[in-house]
């Protein structure tokens, strides 16, 4: 099927307070994403997304909030090829 694009599903840990936003690391099973300033909401949510999906290489419209929106751990989908996501998901975890 043409076009058809699968969506990787990943538990977000956010850390506020950052010098700068960036996505890596493991907290337990979830992906760590550091932000600048402190929890905001939905603010925070709208960063987290941004740099999630720079961090994947995908445009921000295919990485979607799943559950979390006011809380440090989050859950977001991914889409794109499913082989390509979850090998730049295990780089950004590291070992």
């Amino acid at each position: 099927m043409t076009g058809y694009r699968a969506a990787l599903r990943v538990a977000v840990r956010v850390r506020p307070g950052a010098a700068r936003t960036a996505v890596g690391g493991r907290h337990a099973d979830a992906l760590v994403v550091r932000v600048t300033g402190r929890p905001a909401g939905v603010a925070v949510t709208q960063v987290v997304l941004r740099a999630v999906a720079e961090a994947f290489g995908v445009p921000r419209r295919d990485v979607t909030l799943v559950t979390g929106a006011t809380s440090r751990d989050k859950v977001i989908e991914v889409a794109g090829p499913p082989v390509p996501l979850a090998r730049r998901l295990g780089e950004l975890l590291g070992p």
